[in-house]
């Protein structure tokens, strides 16, 4: 079933798209308050879409039923990976860029975000899709199945500017899995946005400033 989504215009006639995926135990209006922060004036008329994960039984949890993009089942988020979720996932992100493609939306002028769980399922997916995005965002998350990332990734994305944000005291995803993502990602040869703030596994102003004069010059540059 297509994914449930929430959608805010700043303008009519939208000339780019921010699609940005919540994190674990959310829905789709966490951040809707985020993006009425944001000023992208200067790109024109936007469309965000938040969509809303799907509920799903989550181990860690005690199996409890909630929001979630995939299964965690070890506290280590790179041991016992969901993969067969991970790429449900994926799959169901790539039909929402389809259709926003489908709506007059070129990918070049499409930004695929996310926090936490939803951090990683962007980063995954905008490193396999087809074709050249704006941009890629991952706050407060990391890069999952790290070990296919080389292999799987596509060439239309090696340039696919990236925005990579976390917390110093985060005790949800811990930098360090952020600073690992981040070391991958530009052994690869991809460009990273690298920033650290003093908070925990939540977003801060200074983070919000520093993630707007990002989208600008993605947005207004592809």
């Amino acid at each position: 079933m297509p994914l449930e989504t929430i959608e805010i215009e700043t303008g009519d006639h939208p000339r780019a798209t921010v699609l940005l995926l919540h994190g674990l135990g959310a829905d789709g209006h966490d951040f809707v308050p985020i993006a009425q922060e944001l000023d992208l004036a200067g790109v024109g008329p936007v469309r965000f879409v938040f969509p809303n994960a799907p509920e799903m039984s989550v181990t860690i949890n005690g199996g409890y039923v909630m929001p979630a993009w995939y299964d965690i089942a070890h506290p280590d988020l790179l041991e016992q990976e969901d993969a067969q979720g991970l790429r449900r996932s994926q799959a169901a992100v790539e039909a929402l860029l389809a259709r926003e493609k489908a709506r007059d939306i070129p990918a070049s002028r499409i930004v695929l975000a996310g926090f936490s769980q939803g951090c990683a399922v962007a980063l995954m997916t905008g490193l396999r899709h087809a074709e050249p995005l704006a941009g890629i965002v991952g706050l407060s998350g990391y890069l999952p199945l790290l070990g296919a990332t080389a292999t799987e990734r596509h060439d239309a994305n090696a340039a696919t500017p990236v925005f990579l944000a976390h917390g110093r005291q985060d005790d949800v995803v811990p930098v360090s899995a952020a600073r690992s993502a981040r070391d991958a990602l530009q052994s690869l040869g991809h460009a990273v946005r690298w920033r650290e703030y003093p908070m925990a596994h939540s977003v801060c102003a200074e983070e919000i400033s520093d993630l707007n004069a990002w989208l600008l010059q993605v947005l207004a540059t592809a």
